[in-house]
């Protein structure tokens, strides 16, 4: 047992379920970080039912109420209540507004996760190639025709195996000399997603048709239309799980958020966690991108901040990434749908155009505070 004044003591043989670790900065009191909680959950319910009425075709908040009622009571609806509303507001609008709320979830707690394991505060889910690997496997299923000769699910089934491979080959590099530093799996995502992306850009240049051209081009640059019912089993369980096992692993992403060194001597394997986090970032990352395409910036922005709300301590981190990513994605998909309406703006491209002044302003202010210190 070795003792430092102004720390607690530290014990040679600590078990593999390390204590909680305290992180430097500062703290919000228990109390804040609960209502911080509690108010983001009501923020995401409410902006789900709010944008169920927004878009080309407007729904009244009451009608959509009645429509929601009936349709999860079996009650009729009132006879003021279209048929158009209730195939709108339940076929429609519904399973798209759950799916943009899992993928921003699940986009926003990767992204905490790994700016934890990799310790940089610039990355982001797509880091690990995994949104180059979906966009080659969707390319090649709507340039193949194979969409429309199987299914729908089949452009979500294309992109998710791509997803899959393009981690096996992350992990794959980063593996060679059996570790896997921080930095080997920076430089492994980066340079695997540059690869998938060239091969990309030759199967839309080689396709025929030029509705399969617009088609990927479209899905490449992000967007929720395609969601539907028969895709929201799959991506509500998956996305879930991967938030529930980075909640569980969150204090072993304290420890390694301050050093290798730190992780080992608190119990903590960095390299395996790393390659955890990976595989479960991957995993959720590439469900979500198999049904909404490339949607860049959430994962970025939103960990950061989580981080001015709650404080450092990843339980909190991680779950109000989640929360506010959820959030995000929601209204963000409500304006595209309805700036320009009947036209609809890729969510791709409006999350760039949102999340860019952001991160100048949060970069601009790193910089400061970097300087200042120094």
């Amino acid at each position: 047992m070795t003792l430092t004044p102004g720390r607690p003591a530290v014990n040679d043989a600590l078990p593999r379920t390390a204590p909680p670790v305290v992180v430097p900065g500062r703290e919000p009191w228990a109390g804040r970080s609960t209502v911080t909680v509690l108010g983001l959950t009501v923020l995401l319910l409410t902006s789900c039912v709010v944008s169920l009425g927004l878009g080309a075709f407007p729904v009244p908040t009451s009608d959509v109420a009645h429509v929601l009622w009936s349709r999860l009571t079996g009650a009729a609806l009132p006879s003021d209540v279209t048929r158009a509303a209730d195939t709108v507001v339940w076929q429609l609008r519904v399973p798209r507004i759950v799916t943009g709320a899992m993928v921003g979830a699940v986009l926003a707690a990767c992204g905490a996760a790994l700016q934890a394991v990799v310790r940089n505060v610039l990355a982001d889910p797509y880091l690990l190639g995994v949104s180059s690997g979906a966009s080659l496997g969707a390319a090649l299923v709507i340039t193949l025709g194979l969409g429309s000769l199987v299914g729908a699910v089949t452009l979500a089934a294309g992109a998710f195996v791509g997803a899959l491979l393009a981690l096996v080959l992350v992990l794959t590099l980063v593996r060679t000399g059996g570790r896997m530093a921080s930095t080997r799996l920076v430089l492994a995502g980066v340079t695997v997603s540059y690869f998938l992306g060239a091969v990309t850009n030759l199967v839309v240049v080689f396709a025929d048709s030029r509705d399969a051209v617009r088609a990927v081009t479209f899905w490449m640059l992000g967007s929720l239309g395609q969601s539907s019912w028969s895709t929201v089993p799959v991506l509500v369980p998956t996305s879930l799980v991967t938030v529930a096992v980075l909640l569980l692993w969150s204090r072993r992403l304290d420890a390694v958020s301050l050093g290798d060194d730190v992780a080992r001597s608190l119990g903590t394997d960095p390299v395996r966690l790393r390659t955890q986090v990976a595989v479960m970032a991957s995993l959720g990352v590439a469900s979500a991108v198999a049904v909404s395409g490339s949607i860049g910036f959430v994962g970025l922005v939103v960990p950061h901040l989580a981080r001015r709300l709650v404080g450092a301590t990843h339980r909190l981190v991680v779950a109000t990434s989640a929360l506010l990513g959820a959030s995000v994605l929601v209204w963000a998909d409500a304006l595209a749908r309805t700036a320009l309406a009947p036209r609809e703006i890729p969510l791709g491209i409006l999350t760039a155009l949102i999340g860019t002044p952001l991160l100048m302003v949060l970069v601009r202010r790193q910089l400061a505070r970097t300087e200042t210190g120094s």
